[in-house]
């Protein structure tokens, strides 16, 4: 048996047996997971072949492509209607709140230069659709928040919020090498990117829906032009530099609205695929944590993203002031803001790489971040939505 088979049948197993002992124990499967993922990994057992490591980003990507897909393709008009505004307001004020305020508190704690603590800053500051986006689809499953759409307000917010933080990373990195006009100038990537990304989504599901009327396929090649659709928005939205994982997302929802058996049916087989990719992605975040560097963070680090944290919590309660959620609700969307994953992961070592002179200090406080938030946010929706949330009998698909 080849490396990479033994370290895939390691992932499943490992990932499926941790899950299942962490839901016995009435904690989040993923949790297990991503314990799972950190043991595995290079930094404790090294059971995970090399040659899965260094992919791990790209397998990372396609099951966060396929839990999007998923999220849209449940993503009804009306519902977007009612929550499209605030879930911009949700996707752009928390992240900025929380990213100057990391920004301010590593300058003054940890003497970074204001570039180096931009950069550091806006990394932290990005949440996790990694954790956030199939906890909503499991809140979406159960009933519980669907008559305010508050799963679908949230998972709209969380790819903005992505589009927020990795256009400022890009602008404060930007300011290491080219000076500041240039950056200053790419904050209009931020709208660009948002509009361009909808609009793409928009075309591509248009042109499924087409493609669906005018050509006899079967159920098998519908689905397979729908993957193959979802990939084509991801890799097309990065040439022209608009928010792919939000095309995808926007792409299922007009597939709903247009072609709504399948699309329903669709996501109820994906939701079943989901198992899989749920492990590999959850247990390689895990596999690539490096816990000794969170450890030298130290406690100031903790007291960064404790403090970052809290203020992003605040700023979600106040920016949903006047909507029609009560405060057990809003409290509720703070608390599924909270996890750190995904940005972290893949951006932490970016500076590193760069040379810059604190690099080591800002993937230290990334892994940290993940460490930290992503096993307590995962926690906190799970705990709190059973008790901040109403129950919508008649969404709650799980019966």
């Amino acid at each position: 048996m080849s490396e990479v088979i033994g370290s895939i049948l390691i992932i499943l197993i490992s990932g499926f047996v941790m899950g299942k002992i962490f839901e016995k124990l009435h904690l989040p499967g993923l949790l297990g997971m991503l314990l799972a993922g950190v043991l595995l990994g290079p930094n404790f057992f090294d059971l995970i072949s090399s040659d899965i490591i260094n992919i791990a980003d790209d397998i990372r990507l396609l099951a966060l492509i396929l839990i999007l897909l998923r999220a849209g393709l449940g993503l009804k008009r009306e519902t977007l209607n009612k929550v499209g505004v605030l879930s911009l307001k949700l996707g752009s004020i928390p992240c900025l709140l929380e990213g100057a305020t990391v920004l301010l508190l590593a300058y003054f704690f940890f003497g970074l230069e204001f570039i180096e603590a931009g950069i550091l800053g806006f990394i932290i500051a990005a949440v996790s659709p990694a954790v956030i986006v199939p906890s909503m689809l499991k809140l979406k499953d159960r009933g519980l928040g669907t008559n305010r759409g508050i799963p679908v307000m949230i998972l709209a917010g969380a790819s903005i919020d992505d589009v927020f933080a990795i256009t400022l990373i890009s602008i404060f990195l930007g300011l290491t090498a080219e000076g500041a006009d240039n950056s200053i100038f790419s904050l209009l990537a931020i709208p660009r990117e948002i509009i361009g990304g909808v609009l793409f989504g928009l075309l591509v599901g248009y042109l499924l829906v087409k493609l669906y009327e005018k050509i006899k396929l079967t159920e098998t090649d519908r689905i397979v032009v729908l993957s193959i659709g979802a990939l084509f928005a991801y890799v097309v939205s990065d040439i022209l530099q608009v928010a792919g994982l939000l095309a995808i997302m926007v792409a299922g929802a007009y597939l709903l609205e247009k072609q709504k058996p399948f699309a329903e049916e669709f996501s109820a087989k994906l939701k079943e695929v989901w198992a899989f990719g749920e492990i590999f992605l959850f247990v390689l975040i895990g596999a690539i944590v490096d816990v000794s560097l969170a450890i030298e963070a130290g406690p100031i680090g903790i007291l960064i993203v404790t403090i970052g944290v809290l203020v992003r919590m605040f700023g979600v309660y106040i920016t949903t002031l006047g909507s029609n959620l009560n405060a057990k609700e809003r409290l509720f969307c703070g608390i599924s803001y909270s996890p750190k994953a995904t940005v972290q992961a893949a951006m932490g070592g970016v500076p590193l790489a760069m040379g810059l002179p604190n690099g080591e200090l800002i993937l230290a406080l990334s892994v940290l971040a993940i460490i930290y938030t992503a096993p307590l946010g995962a926690l906190g929706i799970d705990f709190f939505s059973k008790r901040l949330l109403s129950k919508d009998e008649k969404n709650n698909l799980s019966g």
